[in-house]
């Protein structure tokens, strides 16, 4: 640990953007993408959605080997089934959402006027099997995961398109998801922009740092270190656990504003989920 407390002291956040000031989020997003378009002129912006892959041509050989038979396809039928299957009240997972739920996860999080904060998909997932008298299979988490990447898959090379309506409350969710991606915390003393923004593309006790840019469209994804699916909100807890920080609960607000900036910050981009997270990658 005393390695990587080291690599991040002196670290310096060089887009241009405040963590304490309001901005505009349009001119955060271009600047954040420009910083690493410029950082990896060889990469095409377009490349970013598959995370360290973009930026690791060893990894990126492993993954693609591994993605001709995909461990995440037993998560993917398993999600299918229960997103097909008629709920406990009569009614299906899609009456929950628009287009039926395919082909949309590329528009979520969102900010709901009518409940005041930020909606995911994986939060709208477990509001609507809670409506409808499932709410059963909330005692496993993997039965969202895999739920979320069914819908995630249905949803593969559409651009990302979080919208931040003017004049409401959600440039506000915004900047608290902004404020606590370049917050300090914890014992190392460091924030989510040190690894994923400075020191994108490094490796660092044997692991490759993933891009900031892109990383959120992959989820949820197979680690296959633990050999199971993992949702974004579980990986931002494996995070500040290696911050030594003190973390949150999965879809607590504090997630899900973290989750609203960072996909904002990848529109444009496309959606690419589920994944895959070889060893080796952060």
């Amino acid at each position: 640990m005393k390695i990587f407390a080291a690599f991040i002291i002196g670290t310096t956040l060089s887009l241009g953007l405040s963590p304490v000031a309001k901005a505009d989020p349009e001119t955060d997003r271009k600047a954040f993408q420009n910083y690493f378009t410029s950082r990896f002129p060889d990469i095409p912006i377009t490349n970013f959605i598959h995370g360290v892959y973009a930026v690791d041509g060893i990894l990126r050989e492993n993954w693609e080997e591994i993605e001709e038979f995909p461990p995440y396809e037993v998560a993917l039928d398993e999600g299918r089934r229960l997103f097909e299957n008629p709920l406990a009240n009569g009614s299906y997972l899609g009456n929950c959402f628009p287009n039926n739920g395919i082909g949309i996860a590329n528009r979520y999080p969102f900010f709901s006027e009518k409940h005041g904060e930020v909606i995911t998909l994986e939060f709208a997932i477990r509001e609507c099997l809670k409506s409808s008298g499932a709410a059963k299979l909330l005692a496993n988490s993997n039965t969202v995961t895999a739920i979320e990447a069914y819908m995630a898959f249905t949803s593969r090379g559409k651009p990302i398109a979080v919208t931040i309506p003017e004049g409401s409350d959600a440039i506000d969710a915004y900047e608290e998801g902004k404020q606590f991606y370049y917050a300090r915390r914890g014992e190392l003393n460091m924030a989510c922009a040190h690894c994923h923004v400075d020191h994108a593309g490094m490796r660092i006790n044997g692991s490759t740092i993933s891009p900031g840019l892109g990383q959120v469209s992959r989820f949820p994804v197979f680690h296959s270190d633990m050999n199971r699916m993992s949702s974004l909100h579980h990986r931002f807890n494996r995070c500040l656990e290696r911050m030594q920080a003190q973390d949150f609960t999965p879809q607590s607000l504090e997630y899900r504003n973290l989750e609203f900036f960072l996909t904002y910050m990848s529109n444009g981009l496309t959606w690419n989920g589920p994944g895959t997270q070889v060893a080796n990658s952060n």
